[in-house]
């Protein structure tokens, strides 16, 4: 007993490691904008990272970010190579079957984005023959084949989201299924967006779109959990969400339902 006690008494101490140090070690994929990505100077940004820097500072934590590919992060937390998922991932019942999640910080509507005048709807029959773009792990990924792909509407995904847009560009899919913050700031507001637009409204189906967006952490991580969401609470608070919300999502309303 002696013996068992100890090791679990160590495998706590590993899980907590990062906290003993005052760090607190996000992984992301930098890919991405306005949630996250890197400046010309090579620096990220994006309102993921200044909200995960302020979460750090209500926390009373230093932060490091870890980059991979966004259906990489679950297995990354799972390995222990980062502390907390902090890349605009949607608290969904299929991933919490694989990590935990703080509370939902913010929301985002997910919407198509394809050319101007297309004649497109965001439905089965609007989008018959069409082919979507989605990004390799998203939940916009698991809507567009859940109720798409089964009615005739090719779906490729991506690894991340900039090949999509490349490919909208130059005719290899008709739209492309992203959160509609990423459609504006990262597409439609750019020189090569123009001549194209959002299809239809906003997708709805809360079992695979989620409750809101949240930061992924590892099963059973109490501790992290606990110290994460009360430093949520302070940044909620104060307005810092809301502050973010407005300077990167300039009339999108991002608060949690």
């Amino acid at each position: 007993m002696k013996v068992k006690a100890l090791i679990l008494g160590m495998g706590l101490l590993g899980s907590l490691s990062a906290f003993a140090a005052g760090e607190l070690r996000y992984g992301v994929e930098a890919e991405y904008p306005p949630f996250e990505s890197r400046n010309s100077a090579g620096q990220l940004e994006g309102f993921d990272i200044d909200l995960g820097n302020a979460i750090c500072k209500a926390a009373q934590l230093k932060c490091s970010w870890v980059e991979g590919s966004f259906d990489a992060l679950i297995p990354g937390l799972v390995a222990k190579k980062f502390d907390a998922i902090n890349s605009a991932m949607n608290i969904t019942d299929q991933r919490r079957k694989s990590i935990d999640f703080t509370q939902p910080i913010y929301r985002i509507p997910s919407q198509l984005v394809g050319k101007a005048g297309s004649g497109m709807q965001a439905t089965p029959e609007g989008l018959q023959g069409k082919t979507i773009g989605v990004l390799q792990g998203s939940i916009q990924e698991t809507f567009a084949k859940e109720h798409w792909e089964k009615h005739g509407v090719t779906v490729v995904s991506y690894r991340d989201q900039n090949m999509a847009w490349a490919d909208l560009l130059n005719g290899r899919i008709d739209a492309s299924l992203v959160m509609s913050a990423a459609g504006q700031a990262g597409f439609l507001s750019k020189p090569q967006g123009k001549g194209f637009g959002f299809i239809g409204q906003p997708v709805a189906d809360d079992t695979i779109l989620g409750s809101g967006i949240g930061f992924g952490l590892r099963k059973g991580d109490a501790a992290t959990k606990k110290q994460l969401d009360a430093a949520i609470d302070k940044v909620r608070a104060d307005g810092t969400i809301t502050r973010l919300a407005a300077k990167y999502f300039p009339g999108i309303d991002v608060s949690v339902k």
